[in-house]
């Protein structure tokens, strides 16, 4: 094969991140805080767990055999914004952001989302340099 049909690892490393991990852990790391933390965090960690939902969701439908589904079209579209990045990154951002809100328990869950976030930038900063 050509090299040009061979993406660099952080390229697919960035791809397989965003498609099956990273709104995944978004989705475990703000159940907890969901279920634990209190007042507005506990809110702002549920919009996280909603939208992690539905893009893990939207990810497995062709395999659960939701694609005649009708908002699978829509959602499957949305999921590209941004190269694929933008919707889970936005979940683990508004995750990151119930950290900082009032009622904010167990710092292990800040601790995991900041390490998860700084993985995602280092694969990115990765892909844009291969």
């Amino acid at each position: 094969m050509s090299p040009l049909l061979q993406p660099s690892w952080p390229v697919l490393a960035l791809f397989f991140a965003q498609k099956f991990l990273i709104a995944e852990a978004t989705l475990l790391l703000a159940l907890p805080r969901v279920v634990l933390g209190r007042g507005p965090s506990r809110i702002v960690a549920l919009l996280a767990a909603l939208l992690a939902a539905a893009i893990t969701l939207t990810v497995f439908a062709p395999a659960a055999g939701l694609t005649g589904a009708s908002w699978y079209p829509a959602a499957a579209r949305a999921l590209t914004t941004g190269g694929g990045l933008a919707w889970p990154l936005a979940a683990l951002l508004l995750l990151a952001l119930s950290s900082v809100l009032p009622g904010a328990r167990h710092r292990w869950i800040d601790a995991a989302t900041l390490l998860l976030l700084l993985a995602v930038a280092a694969l990115w900063f990765a892909a844009r340099a291969a």
